[in-house]
């Protein structure tokens, strides 16, 4: 692991998290970039957070494990979420970890957990606050009371419902009044949507960090995932059904 590196001291040891500052990379030098995604970036700032965030994502999985990123890409689904997978044609089975990337500042932050967890992190600068007049589109009702008695909390409520939002999977389709906190807590558990969501407050290295952790629904299917489903059906529906050459032996 890189000395710039940091990784954070996660309350679930069964997760992990990772920061490192922004740094501009060529393309081929990070396995996990989404090279015709850089392309469409209009700002050189986007550029450099898109590929540092999956550089620190390969640092990670190096960490958790996965050390062929050859056989690897993000994908996103209809929300824009990251998941990790296989490239299509190599027919590995093995369940990869699930992730989270985010930036904000001068770092990028990646967060990873066991398959069946979901998990989101999100960061911002000690120094960063929030404008009074955005409290109201991030909370309602007694939070919304808490939050104006004590506007210095609010950025630290912002990256903890972020946090939240990326573990559900919905990001800003999820909005953020509808997630109700403490406003003081560092560790707490929420229900959200029939969901039950661990957030965990942290400040390291100059930032405010959020991680939040959830069981994961039905994992989304590959192409080739449904192949293979496809085949297990044929297969019990037709017992003779069979792959590949058959031999009968009778009268040997």
């Amino acid at each position: 692991m890189e000395s710039s590196v940091v990784e954070l001291s996660l309350a679930d040891t069964a997760h992990r998290a990772f920061m490192m500052p922004l740094a501009d990379r060529p393309v081929d030098m990070v396995p996990l970039a989404n090279s015709e995604e850089v392309t469409t970036f209009v700002t050189e700032k986007r550029r450099i957070e898109h590929l540092s965030g999956r550089y620190l994502l390969g640092l990670a999985l190096s960490e958790w494990g996965c050390t062929d990123l050859s056989y690897l890409e993000v994908q996103r689904d209809e929300y824009r979420a990251p998941r990790l997978a296989y490239i299509q044609g190599v027919w590995q089975r093995t369940p990869l970890p699930s992730i989270s990337i985010g930036h904000s500042g001068s770092h990028a932050f990646v967060a990873l957990a066991p398959p069946e967890i979901a998990i989101g992190i999100d960061g911002e600068p000690l120094e960063r606050s929030l404008a009074t007049n955005a409290f109201d589109l991030m909370a309602k009702g007694e939070e919304l009371a808490e939050l104006q008695v004590k506007p210095q909390r609010a950025m630290r409520m912002w990256v903890k419902k972020e946090a939240v939002q990326k573990a559900m999977g919905l990001g800003m389709h999820l909005n953020p009044r509808e997630i109700q906190l403490s406003i003081d807590s560092n560790n707490q558990l929420i229900s959200i949507r029939n969901s039950k969501v661990q957030l965990d407050y942290y400040e390291s290295n100059g930032y405010r960090i959020a991680v939040a952790t959830t069981a994961k629904s039905d994992p989304m299917m590959t192409a080739e995932d449904h192949l293979l489903e496809e085949t297990r059906m044929a297969m019990d529906a037709n017992p003779e059904w069979g792959v590949g050459c058959k031999t009968n032996r009778s009268g040997a």
